[in-house]
Formats: structure tokens, sequence, C-alpha cells
């Protein structure tokens, strides 16, 4: 199945629309679990998985596309373009209320406080935008592993890196945003 989506992927990076579609028809179902779960616990009524799927799509096969390596790029994109979308989501709502509550995602993966509690969408945001710039292989993990759904052995395929390097870095990751949102929440 791999090597299958492998050789979809490359017709697709060559302008192919007929392997575009038949991708689409099966990675639409883990793409559809991806938004989910980026959604799950969110008070972002007006935002979808469908929704966030097809504004996914957008980025992933627009016109500046870029080409994809395969499977594990291709989902670690997906990711990073649904939580794109999900943020920008966010702040188009906070600014309709003019200050607003945020949106709210339950980030069981991460580990975070609370262990299910709502963080903000746009404060975990904020945080990974600066982990970037500490880490940016820490806050690529963060991506690879809790939005895309990724493995350690295939977030570690992405990156170029040794599983462990990944262990590592996702435990470190997770500490580090843990303690970054509880700061934002000892300042609300």
């Amino acid at each position: 199945m791999d090597e299958d989506l492998t050789q979809l992927l490359e017709r697709v990076g060559s302008g192919d629309s007929a392997a575009r579609e038949e991708l689409v028809g099966r990675v639409y179902d883990r793409l559809r679990a991806m938004a989910g779960r980026q959604l799950r616990g969110s008070n972002a009524h007006s935002l979808h998985a469908t929704a966030l799927v097809h504004e996914a799509y957008e980025k992933l096969f627009g016109e500046d596309r870029p080409g994809y390596e395969g499977r594990n790029h291709f989902f670690g994109a997906a990711a990073n373009a649904m939580r794109q979308a999900a943020v920008q989501h966010a702040r188009e709502r906070q600014a309709q209320k003019r200050g607003g509550g945020w949106q709210r995602v339950t980030l069981t993966g991460l580990d975070l406080p609370g262990n299910g509690e709502p963080v903000e969408m746009l404060a975990l945001d904020a945080a990974l935008y600066e982990l970037a710039h500490l880490s940016p292989r820490q806050a690529r993990i963060v991506e690879l592993r809790f939005f895309a759904g990724l493995t350690v052995e295939d977030a570690a395929v992405v990156l170029g890196v040794s599983p462990r390097t990944v262990e590592l870095d996702w435990r470190t990751a997770r500490a580090w945003l843990r303690d970054r949102l509880d700061e934002g929440d000892a300042q609300a």
C-alpha cells in the first residue's frame, strides 16, 4: 500500500489529475480522522472535519503545491495544512467576537496540563511557533506525531533521524509545551 501511495504521489507531482483523484479517494478517510483529532474537544461549531479536509486539500493540491517525498511527507504536510486552517478559523472567530473566547481543542495526546482539559488553539499555535524558533525539529515532531498521527518510526523517516531521537525530542517538546501553556494559564 505504501509503495502504491508513493507512486500515486509521484504521478500527482507530475500533473496527473486522474492520480490526484485516486489519491484523494484512498486517503480521504485518514485525512478526516486527522481533522477530527484536531477538532476534538473544540468549540469550533462552525468548523467540521469535512471543511478542514477541504481547506487542507486546497493547500495540498493548489497551484503552489510541493512535491511529496512519500506517504509520511504527504501526511505531515496535510497535518500542517489542517492546523493552519484551524488556527486561521480560530483567529477569524476571535476577531468576530471582538476579544471573545478563543477556540478550545482537547489535546490529550500531548499529555498537557489537566490531561484532556481544553487548551486554547491560539495559545498552542503561539507556543508551537515559539518552539519552532528554539527547536525546529521538536516543533516538527509535534506536528507529525500529534497532528498527523505518525508513529515514532514514521516521523523518524520523514525527518531523517533515528527513532530514539524522535522519542527524546517528543518527550522534551511535550514538557516544554506543558510548561509554556501552564505559564499562559497563570497569566490569564
